[in-house]
């Protein structure tokens, strides 16, 4: 090994030989077994025979192994590593490296949970580590990326996406339990006054150092909101990384009589709520002003639902606020300050800025949606009136009509679209296992179009994904518009040629 050798074109001598540089034990092994090399007229011709010098052994296994597994001077997959991962509130870091022996350029890292694709980046952060197991590679092969990932144990899957010939390389799963993004508190007190409430306790967003808001409501209706940023060294103690600004002490003008406090802790982004408990107290002190109105409608929309109503505060003819609640969670607050005349007609003394006609997000299924009407001074609030809607689903929809074996890979064809959009959407193909191709499915399908008529034609798919020859495991996807969520539309195993 590692010399050369003079190796025969065929039993007979005469034939001739030449030098051959055996460089390996595999091709040591081949020779021994076949000690023949093929001269140029089985060469010329692949699929049949030579002259009378002609030998076949090693020619036949070099054409059998190309046609079987492609060819041995093809490029070299992508190789790296999944190095860790962690986890934080709604949050999942992962590092790790990865390049391409193809470019010296820093390649894509798609990262998935289950089915779904989680995020995607390239691969050029410093790693002198990595360069020096690998001297001729650039230092930018590192990655140390944060996701957005719902709470749960969740299992993340990484692949290094190749440039160039060859195949994506998985780097491997690993699973993390990623904590809650739920706001957490501590109503500590609530105390008459002479006018009112005196309400004191701590509330924080665990995904941020930001102080977040807390809302009271007095015998379930809304009374205020303020925000937590007072300092609570004790609080900061229990959560060193968030800091210390999340307490909260305010007043509340009330009704005298025994009235029930609750208070509510949200996160930053007001998406969520946590019950931070409920207090009894006896007030006693002037009435408050009266907050009226009507909730007209809610209307199920693509993304959530639209409200469409009126309010106002007696004591003011300024427009006032309208907080919403969705499954007992606050969802969104707006001023009705449109115009509605039809309301200043009964009211005549109030004018007529306060109308509300507003949209919100919802997640797809059956919701309760609460509307109530506040004070202009946010001291108390007025129940306009509850609905129940269902939001259709955003789950994207299709079906893998045939997967092909062809000359070069396999022909796929199908349909796919996110119920919420007529726009096309995108399809992604794995082969045995690994991502290989994405496509958008703008095909006209007028069968698709008369079973989904306000969607259009444009989500049909009629792609030849590129595959080397032999037997493969087809599976596609169908993303939806955002690439939030996706739906398996099935596989099939071909073989390619």
């Amino acid at each position: 090994m590692g010399q050369q050798n003079a190796v025969r074109l065929h039993p007979n001598a005469g034939c001739g030989s030449s030098n051959v540089l055996i460089e390996n034990r595999a091709t040591a092994s081949l020779y021994y077994y076949t000690p023949y090399q093929p001269n140029a007229a089985a060469l010329n011709n692949l699929g049949g025979s030579g002259d009378a010098c002609s030998s076949y052994g090693n020619r036949n296994f070099w054409v059998y192994y190309n046609n079987w597994f492609g060819s041995t001077q093809a490029s070299a997959a992508p190789v790296g590593n999944f190095d860790a991962i962690s986890a934080t509130a709604g949050r999942v870091n992962v590092r790790g490296w990865a390049f391409d022996f193809d470019t010296q350029d820093s390649i894509a890292i798609h990262a998935y949970s289950g089915s779904t694709m989680v995020g995607g980046w390239i691969a050029n952060g410093t790693r002198t580590d990595v360069q020096g197991v690998y001297p001729s590679r650039g230092p930018l092969t590192g990655f140390n990326q944060t996701l957005a990932i719902n709470p749960g144990s969740r299992q993340i899957c990484l692949h290094a996406i190749n440039d160039g010939a060859g195949g994506n390389t998985a780097l491997g799963c690993k699973t993390v339990t990623v904590p809650s993004t739920a706001p957490v508190g501590w109503f500590d007190s609530a105390t008459a006054t002479s006018t009112g409430v005196a309400v004191r306790g701590w509330a924080l967003d665990p995904t941020t150092a930001t102080s977040t808001s807390v809302h009271v409501y007095v015998d379930g209706a809304f009374s205020a909101g303020f925000a937590a940023g007072n300092t609570r060294s004790d609080v900061g103690s229990m959560y060193p990384a968030l800091g210390s600004q999340h307490g909260f002490s305010s007043t509340i003008t009330l009704n005298a009589g025994r009235h029930s406090v609750c208070a509510y802790a949200l996160n930053v982004a007001g998406s969520q709520s946590t019950s931070l408990g409920c207090r009894s107290v006896t007030v006693a002190g002037p009435a408050a002003a009266v907050a009226r109105g009507n909730l007209d409608s809610v209307t199920a929309t693509p993304t959530g639902a639209n409200l469409a109503g009126w309010a106002f505060d007696t004591s003011t003819t300024a427009s006032t606020d309208v907080h919403v609640y969705a499954d007992g969670r606050f969802a969104s607050g707006f001023r009705a300050s449109g115009t509605r005349t039809d309301v200043q007609a009964v009211y005549p003394n109030q004018g007529s800025q306060h109308g509300f006609n507003q949209s919100i997000a919802l997640s797809s299924g059956r919701h309760s949606v609460c509307a109530y009407a506040l004070t202009a001074s946010g001291s108390s609030s007025t129940s306009l009136g509850c609905r129940s809607i269902s939001v259709a689903s955003s789950a994207p929809r299709g079906h893998l009509d045939s997967v092909q074996g062809v000359s070069g890979g396999a022909q796929v064809r199908g349909w796919s679209l996110d119920p919420t959009t007529a726009a096309s959407t995108d399809v992604h193909v794995y082969a045995d296992g690994q991502f290989s191709s994405g496509f958008s499915a703008t095909v006209s399908r007028t069968d698709v179009a008369g079973v989904f008529p306000g969607l259009g034609a444009n989500h049909g798919f009629d792609s030849l994904i590129a595959l080397a020859p032999g037997s493969h495991r087809v599976c596609v996807f169908g993303l939806n518009s955002t690439r939030s969520a996706s739906v398996d539309l099935g596989c099939s195993t071909v073989t390619t040629r």
